[in-house]
């Protein structure tokens, strides 16, 4: 069990920094924390059809919003990042995988969903109104659940 424990921490570890010196010979930052920090919850969408599950990274503060999924190269299709109270809008900045981005109105429900948005596009996603949080799901998502404008998305309290 120790002995696994190291090749884990190593392994981890070994990812990390050959993350920070890819991104320093493309002139890019690295990633700010390990999303192994930040805080989860569980996320529901209720559309029309069914009512969907994700397990979510919180970006709950100025640079954990900032970093959001840059450097990540795989995301599941129950998981995602949740953006609270934050940004006017999105961009793909060392982000590898394609993502869709479902913006969230005061009222809970989904105002605009801009599907697929291109990895490292420097280009701000608008949500074209106010939205209140942003959920960033793997890219495809959203058409693949049938998610709409005027689905209701709702959170746990995050879990750290």
């Amino acid at each position: 069990m120790i002995y696994r424990r190291l090749t884990d921490r190593t392994a981890a570890l070994g990812l990390a920094v050959a993350l920070f010196a890819s991104a320093l010979a493309r002139g890019q930052s690295a990633p700010l924390e390990d999303l192994a920090h930040f805080p989860r919850a569980v996320l529901e969408i209720k559309s029309a059809h069914a009512t969907h599950h994700f397990t979510v990274w919180v970006a709950d503060t100025p640079p954990r919003q900032e970093q959001g999924l840059m450097f990540v190269r795989d995301l599941p299709a129950d998981q995602g990042m949740l953006f609270v109270h934050c940004c006017s809008g999105i961009w793909m900045k060392n982000t590898y995988i394609e993502l869709d981005i479902v913006f969230v109105g005061s009222d809970g429900r989904i105002i605009k969903i801009a599907p697929r948005a291109r990895p490292f596009d420097e280009t701000t996603i608008s949500p074209g109104g106010q939205a209140d949080e942003v959920v960033e799901l793997r890219g495809g998502t959203a058409a693949a659940l049938e998610l709409k404008p005027g689905d209701r998305v709702s959170w746990s309290a995050p879990k750290s």
